[in-house]
């Protein structure tokens, strides 16, 4: 059997990114709360792997759960839906899935983290992604 996270299509990302909450969170205590400041936790773990030498292929899963998180947060913060990427943004992106943005434009999460992970430098940061990213909804104050 195929683990969900391996490859996962867009119906798949909401419970990838769930089970990578669920382990990560039975470790430590962090805050993976799917708000838009957890995003910053995202940045200090990816900081963490990098600081920590890993390569790439040894944190695939890893960056892969992370990428999930980051895609689920856009969809329950900023009004995005996961989709499946067409053959020419697979071969784009590099990625199976990503989100659709209520203005139609489309987000990689997953590359987004691989490219922090890669660069490292604050310019990736994943919380000034989202604060900054076109087409999100934006909610008004309660």
């Amino acid at each position: 059997m195929r683990e969900v996270c391996e490859r996962p299509s867009a119906k798949e990302m909401r419970a990838c990114a769930a089970a990578f909450v669920t382990r990560v969170t039975a470790r430590n205590r962090l805050p993976l709360d799917y708000s838009e400041r957890s995003l910053r936790i995202v940045d200090f773990l990816i900081d963490g792997l990098r600081k920590g030498g890993a390569d790439r292929e040894r944190v695939h899963g890893t960056l892969l759960g992370l990428g999930a998180y980051v895609g689920e947060v856009l969809v329950r913060r900023a009004g995005a839906v996961w989709v499946d990427f067409d053959a020419g943004q697979r071969a784009y992106f590099g990625q199976p899935a990503g989100v659709r943005m209520g203005d139609g434009r489309v987000w990689n999460p997953l590359g987004r983290v691989v490219n922090r992970f890669e660069s490292g430098g604050p310019e990736e940061s994943l919380q000034t992604f989202y604060l900054t990213l076109h087409g999100r909804v934006r909610r008004a104050a309660a």
